[in-house]
């Protein structure tokens, strides 16, 4: 199978230090989610919530980051990249000042769906410009570079998280987002020029965004791409919100133990990741795709059977080593299936298939919880299905588009 990728003409080229820019961006997402997590038990002891509940702080964080994304990707189409990413990351600093000050569970939900819609601003914009200023090969190579760096995001967020219990509670580790926020704005603000040129802009308003999208829907490639990922990502966040509670209250892990098993599996999912462009450029981007596919469900199926009869933490944390490195193979491939044909329209694009990740990460999330903060099985349930729904998608669409 072949993937067409557009020449970039003469559009701003990415140096170093935009394309390191680019990268940086993308920590939105691992940042905000696996920061706080080696201190979700002890947020739902001090709040008096129920783990379903307090879960919730992660699911309310994945929908708003979904939802970020679909509101900031047309915009960015319209009136160009800039002006969108630095709003976003102005409102990130000053909701991660409010959930820390959050005094309920409520407020902080309601703190934490908000601060997802700012984060979002900046996970979407990296992707869209990043369709800006590469081509070909080096496009491919740039999406697997996100997911690498995503990787390490998602290893430094839970070691310093971990670390920082030690020393803060944590209200004080969203001071932290605070500040990691405010660097990144300052940042974006003195080394982010706009990439997308006055007359590759859209016109036309929420009319114009509709007949994109009715575009892109009907694409099987595309709907094909953003299932595909979408089940994924359902699967990763499924371990992202309940990882904690198994490897903490099933095995006995302390915080700081969570995180360094959790910085293994991040581990993975960086050299995997990588990998994964590397293959995906040279060798095939539907059998690099196939491969993270059959990673995932071995993961996924290890902790099913986990679920099903109490095995050694260390087939755990294989399975869910197999399961994020799975995740990871698959991403580069299916983010390019999805954006490559599409540079005029790469913001919406671009949102559509980064809500597709958190939105199905929000709705999967919550259900690791149903049984309670002991119990494997639903964990193993919600990623054994998550995962074949992403491989019957994309025998759906992906196969019969190649066709």
């Amino acid at each position: 199978m072949t993937v067409s990728l557009a020449p970039a003409d003469d559009r701003v080229r990415a140096g170093r230090w935009l394309a390191t820019l680019l990268l940086v961006l993308t920590v939105f997402g691992p940042i905000s989610m696996d920061l706080y997590l080696p201190a979700l038990p002890a947020l739902t002891s001090e709040l008096g919530a129920a783990t379903s509940l307090a879960q919730l702080t992660v699911t309310a964080c994945l929908i708003g980051l979904a939802g970020g994304q679909l509101v900031a990707g047309p915009l960015s189409d319209r009136y160009g990249r800039r002006g969108p990413l630095l709003i976003g990351i102005a409102a990130y600093v000053i909701v991660s000042v409010l959930c820390a000050i959050s005094p309920t569970v409520e407020v902080l939900i309601a703190a934490r769906l908000v601060q997802g819609l700012a984060g979002g601003v900046g996970i979407v914009i990296a992707q869209a410009a990043g369709r800006d200023v590469y081509d070909g090969g080096r496009l491919i190579r740039f999406y697997g570079r996100l997911t690498v760096i995503g990787g390490f995001a998602a290893i430094v967020g839970p070691l310093l998280g971990g670390a920082l219990t030690i020393l803060m509670d944590w209200r004080g580790l969203f001071l932290v987002l605070a500040v990691i926020g405010a660097a990144i704005l300052a940042w974006a603000a003195f080394g982010f020029p706009e990439t997308l040129r006055n007359a590759e802009r859209t016109t036309g308003g929420f009319v114009r965004t509709g007949q994109d999208l009715r575009l892109l829907f009907r694409d099987r490639r595309f709907v094909g791409a953003v299932l595909a990922q979408g089940f994924v990502y359902a699967a990763l966040f499924a371990y992202l919100s309940g990882a904690t509670y198994v490897l903490q209250g099933v095995y006995g892990l302390s915080p700081q133990q969570y995180a360094l098993a959790f910085g293994l599996n991040s581990a993975g999912f960086m050299v995997f990741g990588y990998l994964a462009g590397r293959a995906s450029e040279r060798w095939s981007v539907i059998g690099t795709l196939v491969v993270g596919l059959i990673l995932a469900a071995a993961g996924a199926g290890g902790l099913l059977a986990a679920g099903m009869t109490h095995l050694p933490l260390v087939v755990v944390i294989v399975s869910l080593l197999l399961l994020v490195s799975g995740t990871a193979i698959t991403s580069p491939p299916s983010t390019t299936l999805a954006l490559c044909d599409y540079p005029q329209i790469a913001g919406t694009a671009s949102a559509v298939l980064g809500a597709a990740r958190f939105a199905f990460g929000g709705i999967a999330a919550p259900l690791v919880g149903v049984a309670g903060a002991l119990s494997i099985l639903p964990l193993g349930m919600v990623t054994t299905a998550s995962v074949a729904l992403a491989a019957g998608c994309g025998i759906a669409f992906l196969a019969r588009a190649s066709r």
